[in-house]
Formats: structure tokens, sequence, C-alpha cells
């Protein structure tokens, strides 16, 4: 009974989270500056020291883990720039993004929050305890993946509808991950060659995607601030539940 109680408030942080980006879409800007040093936060704070933890623990290899982050990294470039290509017509407008590199950017998200809901199932199949600290955790940083997953689908250019859409099926995301694991469990190997090529796909759209889009049109000190806000904020939340 605890477990559904805390799988449904992750679906409802996510939620909104969402309908936070969606509502103040005005304000995308100052947004997109908060979600990079988010995104950013989770790839530095969250993601890598799990996976520096695993090789300390499974004696992996440092080289696997950092091949797999530079995969994740370039593969994204590399769809991102196959997307531009088939649209090389549209080069001659100033200002144009592409659609699809942000629905796959929310795909991406929303395959890790079933990654996140993997991690309840198993952390209630070793204890209750575990099961709660792993539900906080998530809990915790879902607001922000649903601002994520929205803000990503908007400076690409994709509509509100689809925006919600995707937000819904980010929030029904860890749902389906918490179910998954009555069938299998997910090795630790490939749940670190996951996390690192993970790392590397928010290191590039928080880098090469949002931080740029954001000053584009304006660099202010609140921009940078609010950044920075993200980063701190990101630091902060994963330290006090580790």
């Amino acid at each position: 009974m605890i477990k559904l109680i805390f799988v449904g408030l992750t679906f409802v942080s996510t939620l909104l989270g969402g309908l936070f980006a969606i509502k103040f879409r005005n304000k995308l800007t100052l947004i997109m500056g908060f979600v990079a040093g988010v995104i950013l936060g989770v790839a530095c704070f969250d993601i890598l020291p799990d996976i520096i933890n695993l090789i300390r623990t499974y004696n992996f290899s440092t080289t696997e883990a950092m091949i797999a982050l530079m995969v994740g990294f370039i593969l994204f470039h590399i769809l991102e720039k196959v997307f531009a290509m088939h649209h090389s017509h549209e080069s001659d407008y100033p200002d144009h993004k592409h659609p699809q590199v942000g629905i796959l950017s929310a795909v991406a998200l929303i395959l890790h929050s079933v990654m996140d809901g993997i991690g309840i199932g198993v952390g209630f199949k070793l204890s209750e305890s575990i099961g709660i600290l792993v539900s906080l955790a998530v809990i915790s940083h879902d607001f922000t993946d649903g601002m994520n997953t929205v803000t990503l689908l908007l400076i690409n250019h994709n509509s509100v509808k689809k925006a919600r859409i995707f937000l819904l099926l980010d929030a029904i995301a860890p749902i389906i991950g918490v179910l998954l694991t009555i069938f299998f469990v997910l090795s630790n190997y490939l749940l670190f060659l996951y996390m690192s090529f993970f790392a590397g796909f928010l290191i590039y759209i928080s880098a090469s995607d949002i931080l740029p889009e954001a000053h584009k049109n304006k660099n202010s000190v609140l921009l940078i601030s609010l950044t920075l806000t993200g980063i701190i904020f990101i630091f902060i939340i994963t330290n006090l539940l580790k």
C-alpha cells in the first residue's frame, strides 16, 4: 500500500512541474536558465556519483563508463544534426528549431523516468525503508523532470498540446518502471552502462542546447543566477537524500 502512495506522488510531482512550465511559458527564457542548471546538477551530483559508486563496488571499468558517456553525448549530437540536414531548406530562416529534436529529448527523459520507477521497485524489494528513501529522491526531482520535458519540447517549437501528452507519459513512466520490477531486475552492469550513457545525453542537451538557447537573445545576471540556482538546488536535494 505504501509503495502505491509513493508511486502516486511521483506522478503528481511530475505533472505539477510540467504544468508549471506550461503556465509560465511566456517566461521560457528564464525557465530554460533554471532547467539548464538542474540538468547539469543531475548529471554531476546525482548520476556521476552513482556511477563512481558502482565502479568502486563492482570494480567496473572507468574506461567503459567514459565510452558510454561519450556515446550518449555524440549520438544525440549526430541525431540532432541529421534532423537539421533533413530540413536543410529551412536554413534560410534565422530562428528555426526542429520539433523532432524536442521529441527525441522528451523520449530520453521518459525512459529515464521508467528507470526511476525500476529503482523504486527494486528499493521496496530490498526493504520498505530503502524503498521510501529511493521514492523520496525520485519525487524530489520529478517536479524538475516535468519542467525539463515540457521545456525541451517547447523550445524546439512543439505545440503545448504535444507537450501535455509527453508530460503525461513522463508522469506515468515511473509507474511503468515499478510494474516492470515484478517481472525482471536490471543487472548492475547494464545499469552502470545506461547511467553513463544518460549522463552524456544530459551534458549535451544542457550545454549545447538549453544554455545557448536561453542566452541567445539576452544575457542577464538574473538568467545566470537562475542557472546557478538550478545547480545548487540539485546539489542540496541529492546531498540531503544520501
